[in-house]
């Protein structure tokens, strides 16, 4: 019994809805002793938080591998750098609509399950990571507004990100938008544990069926909702942090900084293991 509570994942609380920070040194994380623990505590406070831990970029696509498939944007299976440099072309400009909520990988049939995330270089302004917990949202709103969302459906698009960032777009550029495909997906998604989360953010363009006006109202509401303090945690990053979050019951949005800053974070994520519906 003593060797198991010496095994056993140390961690503490941030917030009551979300936030955990884990006290496991490297080694140990990197063995993937912990692996079960982490995602049975990632699902349950969406966002964990590794201080100083540091990781090369190997060590963080290794630790990656132990807890569930990893998912690559690069075809040598390197992590992924995240700026917004303007030296990046458009990539650096995708980038930009990070400042605004939302998940990832609306497109994919089972949306991302995780992305991890560590400082490399900071900016000396900005750059706080915010996370909202879209689980405990859902359990929170009222049930007349329950009722009302029930069944209903908004379509996801890459300009409705974009559009942000670029509000009167050339339509040279709208078409390049529009290229990405658009999902319709259900404002709730029921999971196959039985827990409900709320899906919107900054790519959600309409609600179907409702006028357009009446639907910008819908999402907005549901967006300040999900996104009180309550349900919110601002990660303020030293370097060598990294930082798991939940990508199927949480929402994010990066805090504007300098382009220049020279800010720069490496990025990993685990493949969906989830159908969205």
């Amino acid at each position: 019994m003593a060797s198991e509570a010496a095994n056993r994942l140390d961690h503490r609380a941030i917030k009551p809805a979300i936030g955990a920070e884990v006290l496991a040194d490297k080694p140990a994380l990197l063995s993937g002793g912990h692996a079960a623990e982490l995602r049975a505590l990632l699902e349950e406070r969406g966002v964990l938080i590794f201080p100083r831990i540091d990781f090369s970029e190997a060590e963080l696509v290794a630790f990656t591998k132990t807890l569930g498939t990893y998912a690559p944007d690069r075809d040598d299976e390197g992590v992924t750098p995240i700026s917004i440099d303007p030296a990046g072309g458009r990539s650096a400009d995708y980038t930009r609509a990070s400042f605004f909520w939302h998940f990832d990988g609306y497109m994919n049939a089972a949306p991302i399950l995780a992305s991890i995330l560590c400082a490399k270089v900071l900016s000396e302004s900005g750059g706080e990571t915010e996370f909202c917990n879209t689980y405990a949202a859902w359990e929170a709103l009222p049930e007349a507004r329950k009722r009302q969302i029930a069944g209903l459906q908004a379509v996801h698009a890459m300009a409705g990100a974009q559009r942000a960032v670029d509000p009167e777009p050339s339509y040279e550029t709208l078409q390049q938008w529009l290229e990405v495909p658009r999902r319709t997906l259900p404002l709730v998604w029921t999971h196959r544990s039985g827990r409900r989360s709320l899906v919107i953010g900054n790519t959600a363009v309409n609600v179907v069926g409702m006028d357009p006006l009446e639907s910008f109202e819908l999402l907005v509401w549901l967006r300040e909702w999900a996104t009180q303090e309550r349900f919110h945690y601002a990660h303020s990053w030293s370097r060598g942090d990294a930082v798991m979050w939940d990508n199927t019951g949480t929402l994010h949005r990066v805090r504007p900084y300098p382009a220049d800053s020279g800010r720069l974070m490496v990025r990993t994520k685990l493949a969906g293991e989830e159908p969205l519906g």
